[in-house]
């Protein structure tokens, strides 16, 4: 049985107010973005990559890929989003993600691939940053950037170095195939000035990088109620340009 706490429910007003007014038409879009997902055990790990030479070896499939300092919630999201409980290893110790993890969604041959990245920040690594960025200045089939951020801890410094740094590759001259999403994550721990601390994080987000799109609000505890998953997967579908 779900267990609904006194912050879920605060967060989960903040996420509705902030959500309202969504259409019938958004609604038959999160439909169809939800039906690539539904099929939750047909989703398989493909494979973990620690080196630049091996990232030629996967391809096809559109790829979206998340990012975030290290313990925002990657992994417990990514299992919300893909619909089960145990295919991302989750871990309240840090730095627990050393590798570009390749997940396939959708039955065999699949209709797109999402991307875990390595946790930035005091635990990260300097050759975790190097793939990474490699990933994003190569990869032609990724279409779109998703950078977690904490509700509860705000915006870090690293944080903001982050969206900076995206932010500019996609203003460079050179331009990019992909675009740039913030996801605000853990918003079941916010309390009563939750609504403040999260229109703080959208200004700090848009100020810093102009070319990201709207945050979503997301909660993923393991007791309570999940959201704001419909609409990770809606903006998954939309950035994969998939047809129902």
């Amino acid at each position: 049985m779900l267990v609904s706490t006194p912050n879920v429910a605060r967060a989960f007003h903040v996420f509705s107010t902030l959500q309202a007014g969504s259409s019938g038409s958004s609604r038959c879009i999160s439909s169809r973005a939800n039906a690539i997902f539904k099929d939750a055990k047909s989703a398989e790990f493909l494979a973990a990559v620690g080196d630049k030479e091996s990232l030629s070896l996967l391809g096809g499939l559109p790829e979206v890929v998340v990012t975030g300092r290290a313990n925002v919630g990657k992994s417990s999201l990514l299992n919300s989003v893909i619909g089960r409980r145990d295919l991302l290893f989750t871990s309240k110790k840090a730095g627990r993600t050393q590798t570009l993890n390749f997940f396939r969604v959708g039955s065999p041959p699949g209709r797109l691939v999402v991307v875990d990245s390595p946790g930035y920040g005091a635990r990260g690594r300097p050759e975790w940053g190097a793939l990474f960025n490699h990933y994003l200045e190569t990869r032609k089939q990724l279409c779109r950037v998703f950078i977690l951020i904490s509700a509860a801890h705000g915006m870090g410094a690293t944080d903001e170095a982050m969206l900076s740094s995206l932010d500019a590759q996609i203003q460079s001259l050179d331009g990019t195939c992909w675009t740039l999403q913030a996801i605000i994550t853990r918003a079941d721990a916010l309390k009563a000035n939750g609504r403040t601390q999260i229109n703080q994080i959208e200004q700090d987000i848009f100020r810093i990088a102009p070319t990201c799109l709207p945050p979503i609000i997301t909660s993923c505890p393991s007791k309570g109620i999940a959201f704001g998953i419909d609409e990770v997967r809606k903006s998954i579908y939309h950035a994969c340009g998939i047809l129902p």
